[in-house]
Formats: C-alpha cells, structure tokens, sequence
C-alpha cells in the first residue's frame, strides 16, 4: 500500500489503479465512494469499475458515510479486513482508532475515549477530523451499523432489541442509520433464513475475514499447544476460550473457514449482545486478521536470510491475546519455565482467581482473572517462587491501579517503561507483552533462546538482528520461532520447551 496512503492522505491515482485492478489486498485500506450512484464500495467491487472523474476515495466507511455515501450491498465493504494502519502506528489517531473499535465510545463517551488518550476532547475531534474528515461519534456509529448489521443477519432477534444491543440509544436512532449507511429498512435486510446456528441456540456463527495469503490452521495450531485448562480448549482444529468483555464473560469457537478461503469461522456466546462488536475485534486482534501480508513478506523477504523461511510460510501471522493484561501476567508465569509448566501455573491461577462462568462450556470454566481480583488474590498453594509471587501481586495492583496502561489505545513506549520499572520485570518480558499482548508489529525479543538458534543457523546473531527487519521484526520472530519449534506451527508431537 505503500505510496497510496500516508498518514490518512489518499494518492486518488494509486487508489484508482487498485479498484481498477480489483485487488483485494486494498480492502480495508480505502473505500470508493461513486457520486453517480451515491454508493461506497471496497476497492475489489465485483461491479463494473466506475469512471475516475465519478469517484472520491475515504479512510474510512464512516468518512463516506458523512459525505452522504451509503454501502454497496454487493460487495459489502463493512465486511473486510480492517485498515492495518491502526496497528501499525502509535500516534494519537491510531490509538483511538484502536480504542474506538474496542468499544470505548460506547462504555465511556467521547470523554472517555479523549481521558484515555490524555486529550481534551475538542483536541481530539479536531486530530481525527483533520486526518479521517470525521470525528470520534460519526466513527462508533458506523461500527454500531456494523455490529446492527451481524445482529440482523445472525439472530432472530426483534428490531428493538438489535438496536439497544448494537448500541444505538432509541430505536428512530437505529432506523435512521441503517437507512443512511445500507439504503435499505433493518428489515429489508434480513434474510428469509438469518445465518446462525440452528442447532445450537445462543450461539452466533460469523465469518471474519483476512487478507491472503492467511493459514488459519497454524494460527489457532500456535494458539491452542498454549491453551490454559479451564480458559482455553483445543482439539487440533478449533481453538476455544473464555473472553472477559465489558457485560460479561462470552465464548468464542474458532476454527478455520470451511470453504478454505482467506478467514476464520467464529462461533460466539455471548453474555450480553452488546458485546458482539467488541468481541469481534478482540478475536481478529488475536488471530492478527488485519495484517497486511504483501507489505511484510516484501520487507522480510527481501533479506537473504529470512527469504527461505519467508517463501515457505507467506503471510504469518503473529497470535496475540484478546486482552493484553491478561497477556502481561502470563508472560510472567512463563518466565523461565516449560510451555507445559506455564500452563499448569496459569491454569492454578485462573481456578484460585478468575471468574466462573454461570456454567461450563464444554471444558471452559473460568474467564481470566482482572487485575483488581488477581492483586488480593492468596496464590500462596499455585506453585510460584515467592520473587515470582510478588512479581504477579506487583505487576496486577500495577494495573488496578494505572500506573501501568496496557488498554488498545495505549502508548506501546510508554507501555514498556512502566513495566521494566516493575521490579521481577526485565526486557524480554516487556518486549514479549508489547509483541503478544498489545499487537505491536515491530517488537525484538532480546536474548530469546529459541531465537538466538535461528540466527545462529542462519549465520547472524541476536545484536545484528535487533537492528533489521523493520518495521516487522515482530514478524521476524515468528519466522524465527518457527525454524527453532516448528511443532508449533506445524502438526506433530509439541515440544517441551518453546516459545512463549
């Protein structure tokens, strides 16, 4: 995407050649609005390609949809890939982006959206407008009509209760903005037969989508040979567990798309409907669905070293947590110890302190412990060293408290230095939650193990390597890991010792 789009500045002639080409690697990055029919579509729109003189290009659906554009009912560009932009960087935008998909206008109100971000709020519509044309409410209200839209298309659900649960205050509210954002009544919109699970009541089925080339299998693979007992369940094709959301605790089933396309079939329980739009975003954040493959194996593969590995896997992914608190702490229960070590202490920790589910899903009992609970918790019978112990109770009254910020909208820097200031904390630690935990694409693990064997396979070593592969070196790692476990991102029997 490079020379397309900086910064939220559209090339309009870069733009142009990729709808004119139909690619589907730009979905997500820009929409096409068409003034002749008033539409806006992803730039892969099957439908005949528009004159150039006829269209403006937008950051964001919800920019089109305040220039008066409404969505294009063939190609739906509300159900692509998000912009990986928003992952990629670390300014103000990016992170309240990231906030904003995470649902903080929706729990806290501008207010708390600009309070997290330590801006006013006028400052904040002012950054968001300048760079985006629109402000912090016109960008959850076309998330709402996303989430509006899977709730129509899914449940039986009646009209009003689609409306409160996608977040809109009244029900003329919901009308209105599925009249403006479709073109078309919440009605009209429901299919003679919604797509959910028939067979199993409460259960949502979605499909979310990636950008190619994406192997689902290896994914939930790495993700399920470090599945939690009690949080986490995996049956070597799909990854469940627990999600801690705003309403309650939800869970989600997921396994690679059946017809073998670039996505992730998701099956969801929720407690409360209204969490449907942040549940979704923590499962792409986990599955790294909003990656921009072509971008980073350009990068990677274009390094001799890295160019093998690069070629036989394109498009890795890195698996991250729905919540990056949670990862913090199982970061610092997998120091220095096994893959199965660190799932028996987490699994302990999950039983002495999380939150049990109403009742069992299957093996899923508990959701991840918060950090209030976890830092009045009495771990003295989990297993912990008395230094790892303290680490954890630091670590957790850390988070209760704010004086260490690990939410999606914060200062990946920032983030990092409050953790090394916490003693039982060092760098690889950090550096593993920034990679893991708060989806930062650009993260070395000093003096990793598994990876100090790659390099010296491939001849380099952990100094040299610190410097290369940026922006991507969380990717790198990936690679890395895999040359040194490849049972984890391949089938066959797991090691004993591997990455965290």
């Amino acid at each position: 995407m490079t020379g397309t789009l900086e910064r939220g500045r559209l090339d309009a002639e870069h733009c142009y050649r990729a709808v004119t080409s139909r690619d589907p690697r730009f979905d997500g990055w820009f929409v096409t609005a068409v003034h002749s029919t008033g539409i806006y579509c992803r730039p892969s729109c099957p439908a005949r390609t528009p004159l150039q003189r006829n269209v403006e290009f937008h950051t964001t659906a919800a920019s089109a949809q305040a220039a008066g554009f409404r969505a294009c009912r063939r190609c739906r560009p509300d159900a692509v890939p998000g912009s990986p932009d928003w992952d990629v960087r670390a300014d103000v935008v990016a992170r309240a982006m990231r906030l904003i998909a995470d649902g903080e206008v929706e729990r806290g109100g501008v207010g708390g959206l600009a309070g997290r971000l330590g801006y006013s709020e006028r400052q904040l519509h002012r950054l968001l407008t300048a760079e985006l044309g629109v402000g912090p409410l016109a960008l959850a209200r076309a998330q709402r009509a996303r989430t509006a839209r899977l709730l129509i298309e899914t449940t039986l659900l009646p009209m009003a209760d689609v409306a409160f649960a996608s977040g809109f205050a009244s029900v003329r509210q919901f009308n209105d903005t599925v009249r403006s954002v479709f073109g078309t009544t919440p009605s009209a919109l429901r299919p003679a037969t919604p797509r959910s699970d028939g067979g199993s009541p409460g259960w949502l089925t979605l499909r979310l989508a990636a950008r190619a080339p994406f192997a689902a299998d290896e994914v939930l693979l790495f993700l399920g040979a470090h599945a939690t007992p009690g949080l986490e369940e995996w049956d070597g094709t799909t990854f469940s567990r627990v999600l801690d959301l705003p309403h309650g605790p939800a869970v989600v089933r997921l396994s690679p798309a059946p017809d073998g396309s670039a996505a992730v079939s998701a099956r969801l329980r929720l407690h409360d409907l209204r969490d449907l739009g942040v549940a979704v975003t923590r499962c792409r954040r986990l599955l790294d669905l909003d990656a921009d493959p072509a971008a980073i194996d350009a990068v990677l593969g274009a390094d001799p070293a890295l160019a093998p590995l690069v070629a036989g896997a394109p498009g890795r992914r890195v698996p991250t947590a729905p919540d990056a608190e949670e990862l913090a702490v199982r970061a610092v229960l997998g120091q220095q110890v096994s893959v199965a070590g660190a799932r028996t202490l987490t699994a302990r920790v999950v039983t002495a302190a999380g939150r049990p589910l109403a009742e069992p899903v299957g093996t899923l009992t508990h959701a991840f412990p918060r950090a209030a609970d976890l830092a009045g918790a009495d771990l003295t019978a989990v297993g912990l060293t008395g230094a790892r112990r303290r680490t954890v109770h630091t670590l957790a009254t850390a988070l209760a408290e704010g004086a260490v910020v690990l939410n999606p909208g914060a200062d990946r820097d920032e983030a990092r230095r409050q953790l090394l200031a916490l003693p039982g904390i060092g760098p690889w630690t950090a550096a593993l939650v920034g990679l893991r935990g708060l989806a930062d694409p650009d993260v070395w693990l000093p003096g990793d193990l598994a990876l100090r064997r790659s390099l010296a396979a491939l001849g380099s070593s952990d100094a040299e390597a610190d410097g290369r592969w940026r922006p991507w070196r969380s990717y790198a790692v990936m690679h890395l890991w895999a040359l040194a476990v490849p049972t984890l991102f391949t089938r066959g029997p797991l090691s004993d010792r591997s990455p965290s």
